[in-house]
């Protein structure tokens, strides 16, 4: 389904493909050749996303975009099933597997591979031809990779990137639910006027 948000459709090339119950909403580029599949979700609230020649995007994938944070993604990309790809840069030839994901601001070089249930982290910059392995944690800038159980090493690296702030716009001292949520309700209000498109 293709539906217009803020007043933007998606454009999505002749020869692409995208499956009668994936989501493409707002602002999308998908190229030629790219591949959409099954229960696939691609929203862009605010900022764009734009999806290279011969991209696959599997079953279930999440890719997201906001004003803050665009979302490109290079040529001959695989995003593997249920993986949540958001407001980041992924350069050409990237399999991103299945059930991983990459958060804003991240920046994954070409030819890299993010195995499964990998996380890249905020504002995390991949060096082209860097594998995460499976389940683990890349942070920061460059990236370091840890596995999973380091929690105090990733911690240390990922605090002064400041989650709350660059995706929520709070300090983490003044975050709190109540102000994302309702944050977010405001802003995802902006979807009350989509229509198909």
């Amino acid at each position: 389904m293709l539906i217009e948000h803020l007043g933007k459709s998606p454009v999505v090339d002749p020869t692409a493909f995208v499956a009668p119950n994936a989501v493409v909403c707002g602002d999308v580029r998908i190229g030629p050749g790219a591949r959409i599949l099954f229960g696939a979700q691609i929203i862009a609230e605010g900022g764009s996303i734009s999806i290279g020649r011969e991209c696959i995007v599997m079953e279930n994938a999440v890719l997201r975009s906001s004003a803050a944070h665009p979302l490109t993604l290079g040529s001959n990309c695989l995003v593997g099933p249920n993986a949540h790809v958001v407001g980041c840069t992924i350069e050409n030839e990237v399999f991103l597997a299945t059930g991983c994901a990459v958060f804003h601001g991240a920046h994954i070089g070409a030819g890299s591979e993010v195995r499964i249930h990998g996380v890249v982290h905020l504002k995390t910059r991949l060096a082209s031809g860097t594998t995460v392995p499976i389940g683990w944690v890349a942070v920061g800038n460059p990236a370091q990779l840890f596995p999973a159980s380091e929690h105090d090493a990733i911690w240390k690296v990922q605090e002064p990137l400041n989650f709350p702030l660059t995706v929520y716009g709070f300090e983490r001292s003044e975050a709190s639910m109540i102000k994302i949520t309702q944050r977010l309700s405001q802003a995802l209000a902006s979807h009350l006027g989509d229509r198909a498109a």
